[in-house]
């Protein structure tokens, strides 16, 4: 199959190339369609000559190109309507019935300049569908939000995340105004799925994109500022697969200045070694750096509820527990070498011994972030079972 992209440049074009790509290397096997692609990118400043070519030889057109943002209010037409006519007209010599998506706009319902346009578009591609028998496939997007958009030009989110990451101002109008939004890789997946479709499918269109998103100016402009704050309180936000927070936190990341990829965090020194804490969520806990020097033992203390799940990534040593009634203690030989996982329960009073000539480095995973207010750990020696004196 021969695939055709027209406006290659673009934000949207970007980020469906970037997948086709990787299933047709074989990068990406997630898609149920053949790795036997030819990809044809094209953008206006190749000429229409380019085009034409193209045009004889695509099984498939994605019509990702348009203006959203001339100087002159007449380029709406001429970059909606006018070329998408031209395309549709040298596909339509070929008779070969070639499906075509074209990326259309919830302004076509407008009465504006650039609706009109868009709407003039979505005409000739169903005049276009009727004449050759071709599916067509208008999809009416809104708010596409995601890697590699534009900021500061006509994406809300691109342009959040790209102020608030400079840490510049940014203006919001109407705070309780809501935004349908759609995420760039649920309308990828859409485009590719359409590779898989019948070439003469009767399609009602216009299409929409499944899985928007509806929230406010404030929900977002909230959101990534807390995604900025966590370089400082390590909270990481809901990361549920799909949701929206997950989703904008993966946008926000993109547009940070690359000299803010790296950042320090805050380890606790002592003559054992450091304890550094890296992240804390609030419903899955936090996670922690462990490092030991020869020979010391750390630990030493129970919990009623937390629990804590111990793994070394470096050096050698031993874990060792004893549920606080019992005088039988458990001893876990533990290597970088051999990654494994101890569980540590609640009501076992537990220690981590580097028993190597290096430091040890532990990565600890407790089931609730640290409070100070209550930190439910008391102190217990694991080979003292008799001790009875629990410091909080």
């Amino acid at each position: 199959m021969k695939v055709l992209v027209v406006g290659a440049t673009g934000f949207l074009a970007k980020n469906l190339i970037a997948a086709l790509e990787n299933i047709i290397s074989g990068k990406d096997g997630s898609y149920d369609i053949p790795r036997s692609i030819s990809l044809y990118k094209y953008s206006r400043s190749m000429g229409r000559g380019k085009l034409k070519e193209y045009c004889r030889d695509c099984d498939f057109v994605f019509y990702l190109a348009g203006v959203n943002r001339p100087e002159d209010p007449k380029e709406y037409m001429q970059g909606n309507a006018e070329f998408l006519g031209y395309m549709l007209k040298e596909l339509g010599k070929q008779r070969k019935n070639c499906p075509v998506m074209y990326a259309s706009s919830v302004q076509a319902d407008l009465d504006n300049a650039y609706g009109e346009s868009k709407r003039a578009g979505e005409r000739l591609l169903k005049r276009y569908g009727q004449e050759t028998g071709s599916a067509v496939y208008i999809y009416r997007l809104t708010n596409v939000f995601g890697k590699w958009c534009r900021p500061k030009y006509n994406s809300v989110i691109a342009t959040f995340c790209y102020r608030i990451a400079r840490e510049q101002p940014i203006t919001i109008d109407d705070e309780e105004k809501r935004l349908c939004l759609h995420y760039i890789d649920d309308v990828v997946e859409e485009g590719i799925g359409l590779l898989k479709r019948e070439r003469t499918e009767k399609i009602d269109n216009p299409l929409y994109i499944r899985g928007t998103y509806c929230v406010s100016l404030k929900e977002i402009a909230d959101l990534i500022y807390s995604f900025k704050e966590i370089r400082e309180n390590r909270q990481i936000p809901d990361m549920q697969e799909g949701s929206f927070s997950q989703r904008l936190y993966s946008t926000y990341l993109t547009y940070l200045p690359e000299n803010q990829f790296k950042y320090a965090v805050e380890m606790n020194h002592d003559q054992r070694g450091s304890f550094t804490e890296l992240f804390r969520t609030e419903e899955r806990g936090q996670i922690s750096v462990n490092i030991i020097k020869p020979g010391i033992t750390k630990g030493e203390h129970w919990h009623h509820t937390k629990n804590e799940k111990f793994i070394v990534v470096s050096g050698k040593g031993c874990i060792r527990l004893r549920q606080i009634f019992s005088q039988d203690i458990l001893d876990f030989h533990v290597t970088g070498e051999k990654i494994e996982v101890i569980d540590i329960p609640p009501g076992y009073t537990h220690n981590i011994i580097n028993e190597g000539d290096v430091d040890l480095v532990a990565v600890m995973w407790a089931n609730e972030k640290f409070r100070k207010d209550k930190p439910d750990t008391y102190y217990l020696k694991v080979e003292e079972n008799e001790e009875k004196e629990w410091k909080n």
